[in-house]
């Protein structure tokens, strides 16, 4: 079976690295938070970092636990942990344009096979343009992880050869999670292809045949497109 929203941010906590500064983005990255359980905190626990100025944020607030002073990048109520800090917005920015993250998990419109990504605008006449601090996570990241369905609502892939929408990023994303499959991308060599790491509910053979992108597996195998 495909994974759902929760077993995919179930699936990008196990694979961030103790010890690491994570940015959770809005949306659907957000979820990753209530999976990481021991591995969050201080010591050699994940520390989460969010834009709007705050380091060692806890999963998602309870009902009836809320603080409304305490919010992701989303503004969903959240809670703290023992050692958060507070800064201003434009030390959190510094803190993601200096190299200080190790890991973004963001979403995305498309991704292409290079590691461009676009996640802030579609170039809809009239859409509400969303960049949020999305570029500077891009650029600024150790690691980009991307968390998206792979497929679009009419049935387009999400993974593509070149991204057709606004760039946020070139050449940026490392791993792509979906609910068919996990991908990774080779920044240092575009023309390897991107190699299939697992499926869900899937076939690589199905995938090679759904997607135009060239494909490479653990198992050896390749397309040539």
């Amino acid at each position: 079976m495909t994974l759902s929203k929760q077993e995919m941010a179930a699936l990008v906590a196990r694979d961030i690295e103790p010890g690491s500064f994570v940015n959770l983005g809005i949306g659907l990255p957000t979820t990753v938070a209530d999976f990481l359980g021991s591995d969050i905190g201080g010591g050699s626990g994940v520390v989460l970092h969010t834009e709007n100025g705050m380091l060692n944020m806890g999963p998602a607030a309870r009902p009836g636990e809320e603080d409304l002073d305490l919010t992701n990048a989303g503004k969903e109520p959240v809670t703290e942990l023992p050692g958060a800090a507070y800064f201003h917005h434009a030390d959190s920015f510094a803190m993601m344009r200096g190299g200080h993250l190790d890991v973004c998990v963001l979403g995305a419109f498309q991704v292409s096979a290079a590691g461009d990504l676009a996640n802030w605008h579609t170039g809809a006449p009239d859409a509400i343009p969303a960049v949020g601090g999305a570029m500077d996570l891009a650029i600024g990241a150790r690691q980009v992880f991307v968390m998206m369905g792979l497929f679009a609502k009419d049935g387009t892939p999400k993974l593509v050869p070149e991204c057709t929408y606004p760039l946020t990023g070139v050449g940026c994303v490392d791993r792509v999670y979906t609910e068919h499959a996990v991908f990774e991308i080779d920044r240092g060599d575009p023309g390897a292809g991107v190699m299939v790491r697992e499926t869900f509910g899937t076939t690589y053979d199905e995938l090679a045949e759904r997607l135009a992108v060239p494909l490479t597996s653990f198992a050896g195998k390749s397309s040539d497109r």
